[in-house]
């Protein structure tokens, strides 16, 4: 669907300011970044995070009395899927020495290196391997690949005071000392990362960097990770991918060491115990939980299962407070909304633009800041521009790269994007794209070391699912750093703590047990349930009709 003419008539105001900006953004003229105070104060007034009565206090569990969104109370404070007294653990169905929960970029890295140093490895994920947010990240991943100019002393400040200075600062100095030796990793694996006729990569700035570290792949990075090192994975001797196996609830054993997980087969609606020697979770993010009312980036199966998973096993939670909106989601034409538009649109050059055409925000503030000022623009300043379902965005002046680098730069460095508003009748070289902020990113998670081991001896946890290395708000190109430093260093301890700490004991869904008694003390609805598995957006009206109907999977 095209633009109306009522938006077309709009973006008028933008070509009319296109030119004098234009000159502006050629002299080195930037929008004035917000001081510290002013980022305080728009954060508190307009972040979804630090809306009065956003939040909800946990009653039961490792954090009870922590306050978080409701809908991560709904899924850690819930019922398990399984009546921990119906199931015979003597039946074990496969036995490994690292079983791996997740098959997104932190699983994929977890195996990869479990198995280069000898474990025998099963990857276990909801759907299909590598149908995670890996696949979806677009803006690139930040690393140091430019001694002089940058280092990881810098990266490491741009984190924290990207993160609030409330980061975990070994989880951080981990991951920036990490990421160089991670590039050349990818790069021996064959990733193809963008780069300049003379062999360097590209480097870009996005929101919060002090130096230009960002490597893309076009604007399909997570892509070509997930690309490379799925099919390294699916290639190797030692690795068993089980498809469409979501975990619903982990197994301890009686020395309390994590020893394996019950899965259920979403085709054959079997239940099956996996015994291992140690357990990676590598969930991913939660962003189809929707915190807030928001449309998100995530894929179809981001609702926060490892959270659940690790919490009723006593595991605690950190960071939940604050959820990412990233502050340029589509949100037009409607069946686009939510989509991300990458930050590296701002970093080439477009403009966040009201209803007047004019500039309100530095386009590289931190995402929190950034999402913040749009809300504000479109709220209390009342400048954003409508669209005919009531909704309210701003321009992200596209036209603007091929003025800024020459005709054809758009196209080849956003090809997808391109191609995908084609389709809708929309040719962002020469119109701008209307954005909005949508849920993108779990800040928070599951408490871990730098080692990747969390309070539960022989369970791991990586990536996303995890809290610490963002703080209260991650930088962009943070994540795939992220996902593929812990996952490799979850994959390789794990291995090791398989060969060498574990110990064979009784198999126990005794902590399941425990937490549904304390749900009970505190008066939950047993049809409270988690993991929740797959979203649901059946009609509300029709679940009112469906009496006999019940969570798909459950036993009970």
């Amino acid at each position: 669907m095209a633009y109306t003419s009522e938006l077309k008539q709009l973006i008028r105001k933008v070509e009319e300011t296109r030119s004098h900006r234009l000159a502006q953004k050629k002299e080195g003229w930037e929008f004035p970044r917000l001081n510290l105070a002013e980022k305080e104060d728009r954060l508190r007034l307009f972040h979804p995070s630090y809306k009065e009565g956003s939040l909800q206090e946990l009653t039961v569990g490792p954090n009870k009395g922590y306050s978080v969104p409701p809908e991560f109370c709904e899924i850690l404070e819930s019922w398990s899927r399984i009546d921990p007294d119906r199931i015979d653990l003597s039946k074990i169905a496969y036995e490994t020495d690292v079983l791996i929960i997740g098959g997104g970029g932190a699983g994929t890295a977890a195996a990869l290196l479990a198995q280069e140093h000898g474990a025998r490895v099963i990857l276990a994920t909801k759907l299909r391997h590598g149908d995670a947010n890996t696949m979806m990240a677009e803006g690139g991943i930040q690393a140091v690949s430019k001694p002089g100019k940058d280092s990881p002393y810098y990266h490491y400040l741009d984190t924290v005071g990207g993160g609030h200075f409330k980061n975990i600062p070994q989880l951080v100095y981990t991951l920036v000392t990490q990421a160089p030796s991670v590039m050349r990793w990818l790069e021996g694996l064959g990733i193809m990362f963008d780069k300049k006729p003379d062999g360097n990569i590209k480097v870009f700035h996005l929101g919060g960097m002090s130096r230009k570290r960002d490597h893309v792949a076009a604007d399909i990075t997570g892509t070509e990770i997930m690309r490379t090192i799925r099919d390294e994975a699916r290639n190797r001797d030692g690795i068993r991918v089980l498809e469409f196996s979501p975990v619903v609830e982990l197994v301890l054993d009686d020395q309390g060491q994590c020893a394996g997980a019950m899965l259920y087969n979403l085709e054959t609606e079997e239940y099956f115990l996996v015994k291992a020697k140690a357990v990676i979770l590598a969930t991913g993010g939660s962003g189809r939980l929707h915190i807030g009312g928001f449309p998100t980036t995530n894929h179809y199966g981001a609702t926060g299962d490892g959270l659940a998973l690790g919490y009723r096993c006593g595991v605690e939670v950190c960071f939940l407070h604050t959820s990412q909106y990233h502050p340029t989601g589509a949100i037009f034409p409607e069946q686009a909304d939510g989509l991300l538009i990458s930050e590296k649109f701002r970093g080439a050059g477009a403009h966040l633009l009201n209803i007047d055409g004019e500039q309100f925000v530095c386009e590289t503030e931190p995402r929190d800041a950034c999402a913040s000022s749009i809300i504000r623009e479109c709220t209390q300043v009342g400048k954003g521009v409508p669209t005919a379902t009531g909704k309210a965005g701003v321009w992200l002046d596209s036209p603007m790269i091929d003025l800024l680098h020459g005709e054809g730069c758009l196209i080849k460095q956003f090809v997808g994007k391109h191609k995908l508003f084609k389709r809708y009748g929309i040719d962002i070289t020469k119109e701008p794209i209307l954005v909005y902020p949508t849920l993108h990113y779990q800040n928070g998670g599951l408490k871990f070391n730098e080692k990747g081991e969390t309070y539960i001896p022989g369970l791991y946890a990586a990536g996303e699912v995890t809290g610490g290395v963002h703080g209260e708000n991650r930088l962009g190109g943070n994540s795939l750093m992220d996902v593929l430093v812990f996952g490799r260093i979850a994959g390789r301890n794990a291995s090791c703590y398989a060969r060498e700490k574990a110990r064979d004991g009784g198999l126990t869904l005794d902590h399941v047990r425990r937490f549904h008694q304390e749900l009970k003390e505190a008066g939950i609805d047993w049809k409270r349930i988690s993991p929740t598995l797959l979203p649901d957006y059946s009609n509300p009206h029709v679940k009112e009709r469906q009496l006999t109907t019940f969570y798909e999977g459950t036993i009970r």
